[in-house]
């Protein structure tokens, strides 16, 4: 498989090809996926002298690393006032002192290795009602006294200022946020990691996994002996490989439009500062400019992660809503992608085996916390794994109606939200 037909495949960066495994090989570590998860173990790992052998069912960036929507946004889907409530202050404590680091280790990687990614720094969440507002202000509260100082709270008139629309009645700017080509980003992570020694196998799924000391990792046409097994395929891991990992998580689809390059006057007058934008809905949009000047807008859920018949019928009377003096713009490229759902909306970590390890379920705010997985785990494998097990004690539950009704039953909780932020209460 290759890339999907996105804008990020369309401006990738050159990069030597990486091989398929077709012999027997031993390692360190064996990691199960090629995105950021798999990709920041990986390098934090090789970095530490590690042997890692990656493995990669598709290419480097394949899923949702290489698709999403560019932003490096902080915290979790859950933010940490709802952890403090549900885990308890302890608990709460330990997350905050994580909470900004995903974005930091993903600034310190562009800076170290030189990856050229069009990261630009600033992002703002916008309230579209009064209700969103006072959130944003308990928001602001809440990273401030986790240490981000760097926020500025922007009243209807301060919005309008970063953002040519009338849309919003306020937001909340984050300068330790950002936006970036994620694509480019995990290749020249890739291209780290075999800087490191790590060795990159694509096109090299694994098709069965015995597990003992060491285990044995087999692909069509490889063997891997490894002492560790890290699973990292989040949305894109096949199921049949390890039935434990599908049950208690749900695979979820988003769409993204590019449109025509606007003129430097056109993208200026649209997000001045250059900011990158999600509002506070429940099923949010988000939208940011590309390095030339392409709006790149997206939203919605997908609930079990199908593939929508018409991307620009979904895009397109958003966008229009936004920003209606661009209401028929041509769009040049429309794409998918799944990221991966939990019912608490946390990351799911932990070990299915003493030598084997997973990390996955960032439901939505993979590209910051996928960073911090790989540092927590490479930790983990030197001999702390306090924090990793801040992650591993949280409580893994199954979606309400199983394997057959989670879905649909998840798809009528959402409407519910949605309409709640319709009428804004």
């Amino acid at each position: 498989m290759e890339h999907v037909e996105s804008y990020y495949a369309q401006t990738a960066n050159y990069h030597a090809p990486w091989p398929q495994l077709n012999e027997s090989i031993q390692c360190d570590v064996c990691i199960i996926g090629a995105g950021f998860t798999g990709l920041s173990s990986a390098l934090f790992l090789t970095e530490a002298g590690y042997d890692v052998v990656v493995l990669e069912a598709a290419r480097v960036g394949f899923g949702a690393s290489g698709r999403n929507g560019g932003q490096v946004v902080n915290s979790w889907s859950r933010d940490i006032d709802v952890i403090e409530q549900r885990y308890g202050q302890d608990s709460a404590r330990m997350f905050g002192s994580m909470m900004f680091e995903g974005a930091e280790i993903i600034r310190d990687r562009i800076d170290r290795y030189a990856i050229d990614c069009d990261y630009r720094p600033g992002g703002i969440f916008a309230a579209l009602n009064p209700r969103q507002m006072g959130h944003l202000r308990q928001q602001q509260a809440l990273w401030e006294r986790y240490g981000n100082h760097q926020l500025e709270l922007l009243d209807e008139s301060g919005i309008q200022r970063e953002v040519a629309t009338t849309r919003y009645v306020g937001g909340l700017l984050d300068k330790r946020g950002g936006h970036l080509h994620p694509l480019n980003l995990a290749l020249g992570e890739a291209e780290a990691i075999r800087r490191h020694g790590g060795r990159i196998y694509e096109h090299s799924a694994a098709t069965q996994i015995r597990y003992g000391t060491p285990n044995q990792i087999s692909t069509a046409q490889g063997n891997v002996s490894a002492k560790w097994v890290i699973f990292a395929g989040n949305a894109y891991l096949a199921p049949q490989l390890e039935p434990r990992l599908s049950g208690k998580s749900m695979p979820c689809g988003s769409q993204i439009i590019t449109t025509e390059p606007l003129s430097q006057d056109q993208a200026l007058s649209l997000i001045p500062n250059n900011r990158c934008v999600e509002d506070c809905n429940y099923l949010l949009d988000y939208f940011r400019l590309t390095a030339d000047n392409r709006l790149l807008y997206g939203g919605g859920v997908i609930y079990g992660a199908r593939e929508p018949a018409d991307i620009d019928a979904l895009i397109r009377p958003k966008l229009a809503k936004t920003f209606p003096q661009l209401q028929n713009i041509p769009f040049t490229t429309r794409w998918s992608g799944n990221f991966l759902l939990t019912l608490s909306r946390m990351p799911q970590f932990g070990r299915l085996e003493n030598n084997v390890y997973y990390m996955q379920g960032d439901s939505g705010h993979g590209v910051t916390s996928t960073h911090l997985a790989g540092k927590l785990i490479a930790e983990t494998l030197r001999g702390d794994a306090e924090r990793f097990d801040v992650f591993a004690a949280l409580p893994h539950l199954p979606f309400p109606g199983g394997r057959r009704f989670k879905v649909p039953l998840t798809a009528i909780g959402a409407a519910w939200y949605a309409l709640r932020d319709r009428l804004g209460v």
